[in-house]
């Protein structure tokens, strides 16, 4: 059987920056009517472009069914499930990679753990490097 794919999206992508601001820009043009268009429909259009490139730019976790989104803080980890998790990179206490399943554990004693049987070995070795790296990163900036 062929293992499956993580689909990682680090969030400093400059394209999904642009998407995002375009799209608040488009709805505070037609909210504030900062400019006054012949045809009124024109309006709607406006307000509705930003409001789909919005649409799109949050439903990106659901394209996918092995997804990792991160940033400096911390990440979304939804993998094998509909349900995600998140991670707050300065609650971390542990990260272990035993066997293909991922146990992280939390300050406060929460343990997390990811089946990943099914993904392949580097997206493994990636997802753990991404979650140690950060952690490690936040742990020597809170001392």
């Amino acid at each position: 059987m062929e293992k499956k794919k993580i689909h990682f999206d680090h969030m400093k992508s400059w394209i999904w920056i642009f998407v995002l601001f375009l799209s608040l820009i488009f709805i505070l043009v037609v909210f504030f009517e900062l400019f006054e268009f012949e045809n009124p429909k024109l309006n709607k259009r406006i307000s509705a472009i930003g409001f789909f490139l919005q649409l799109v730019y949050f439903s990106k976790m659901f394209w996918y069914k092995n997804y990792v989104q991160w940033n400096k803080k911390g990440a979304i980890v939804r993998v094998n499930s509909w349900i995600s998790k998140s991670l707050n990179f300065d609650q971390i206490k542990k990260t272990e990679l035993i066997q293909n399943t991922l146990i992280i554990t939390k300050n406060n004693g929460e343990i997390v753990t990811f089946d990943l049987n099914e993904i392949k070995e580097t997206d493994t070795q990636k997802l753990n490097e991404i979650i140690v790296k950060n952690t490690i990163a936040n742990n020597v900036l809170r001392n």
